[in-house]
């Protein structure tokens, strides 16, 4: 909840949405005619990359079973045709939806083959990383409550005796670590929010917050564990992670610039 990830542009990540684009439209054969309307053979390859770029297997199973799905799925689209539903202001609204979602896909993945990310780019990314994660991560639990006064009851509970991990447990918000007592992985403390790193780090070990830590998250109360130092992963592990964050990076200031010439009435 709290750990800034290295966001991928599409949930199929950089290197799928260029292996799913680069299929290349195979009109003239088709892989199953449904009442002497063909289906494209391009449909069964363009699904199959972009399965293989989410790791998933390809295999003549595999093949033959989506084959089905697709001989399925045009028998229905036929019938619903029929009907009429094509013609359908929701149908045609969602039809215009995916029609647009495809073309942004499209222009990224266009802006990433344009856009290649240099190494010494990447090197110097590595060392901005390296200097923002600092030379230490923690370990350290919390509960996450909607007001301050809540967290000041916790942290009143706590002096007196209760366990964190048991009020975590029954009132924590953070449904990532509620089952665990509240308990966060070791991570820097660049890792979280401002607040939340600004009070891990002023914390001795052991030591509970005196005052609930506000974020926009809501009000944390929170015990530091143990400090250790950090490990930074070599550059070469990480490489393709600091391609992705440069190239979010780069494509959100075109976007912005794109969006700063467009008129918008």
């Amino acid at each position: 909840m709290y750990f800034i990830k290295f966001s991928q542009l599409t949930a199929l990540g950089i290197s799928g949405l260029i292996a799913v684009t680069a299929v290349q439209a195979q009109t003239g054969s088709s892989m199953a005619k449904v009442n002497g309307v063909a289906i494209p053979q391009s449909r069964i390859e363009f699904i199959m990359k972009a399965r293989a770029a989410q790791d998933q297997p390809d295999s003549p199973e595999a093949r033959k079973a989506l084959r089905e799905d697709l001989i399925t799925e045009e028998v229905i689209a036929q019938e619903a045709k029929k009907k009429g539903l094509d013609k359908d202001l929701d149908f045609v609204t969602q039809l215009e939806m995916a029609r647009q979602t495809a073309l942004v896909r499209a222009y990224q993945v266009d802006y990433i083959k344009n856009h290649p990310v240099s190494d010494e780019e990447l090197r110097k990314e590595y060392e901005t990383v390296k200097t923002q994660m600092g030379d230490k991560e923690y370990k350290a639990h919390h509960v996450l409550v909607a007001s301050e006064a809540e967290a000041k009851d916790i942290i009143a509970r706590i002096k007196k005796g209760t366990k964190l991990e048991k009020i975590a447990e029954e009132k924590s918000l953070d449904t990532g670590s509620k089952n665990k007592g509240g308990e966060l992985d070791w991570s820097p403390a660049a890792s979280y929010v401002q607040p939340f790193a600004e009070a891990l780090t002023k914390l001795t070990k052991g030591q509970l917050t005196e005052q609930p830590v506000k974020t926009p998250f809501g009000w944390h109360v929170i015990r530091l564990d143990d400090v250790r130092p950090l490990k930074v992963p070599p550059f070469e592990e990480i490489k393709q992670n600091l391609a992705q964050r440069v190239l979010q990076r780069q494509f959100a200031a075109s976007v912005g610039e794109l969006r700063s010439k467009a008129k918008v009435e």
